[in-house]
């Protein structure tokens, strides 16, 4: 799969999905400090899911609209950047097709998808 991650993504998690096979986008390697938005359609212009430690992000999906690939909200505050990165790379081994086109939050105990249609009521192709 192929990933965009936010800069507040811990980087173990980028190396780990890179080791996986995972095409990863790491704005802290390219343009840190970039806007959230810009963030977002870089995403959105790779086709790639969106990783992020950020809840601004579901403000722009939920509030304002916002066509996306798919967005991961990782809250995983207070483990181990190693433990988070075996967790995030658990739950895209076990459900990945199914992040493509929705919001999903992945915490040490759960993973919540929800669907987020685009404005035509179909999940983004790919």
């Amino acid at each position: 799969m192929k990933f965009v991650a936010d800069e507040s993504v811990d980087f173990p998690i980028v190396q780990r999905l890179r080791r996986d096979g995972h095409s990863v986008w790491a704005v802290a390697e390219m343009d840190s400090g970039i806007s959230d938005e810009f963030v977002l359609d870089h995403a959105n212009r790779q086709n790639a899911v969106l990783l992020t430690a950020d809840k601004d992000f579901g403000e722009l999906v939920f509030r304002l609209n916002r066509l996306n690939w798919g967005v991961v909200l990782v809250r995983l505050a207070g483990l181990p950047p190693m433990r988070k990165a075996e967790i995030v790379a658990r739950a895209i081994t076990e459900k990945g097709e199914e992040l493509k086109g929705a919001f999903s939050v992945i915490t040490a105990n759960t993973l919540r998808i929800r669907r987020h249609l685009t404005r035509n009521n179909t999940p983004p192709p790919g």
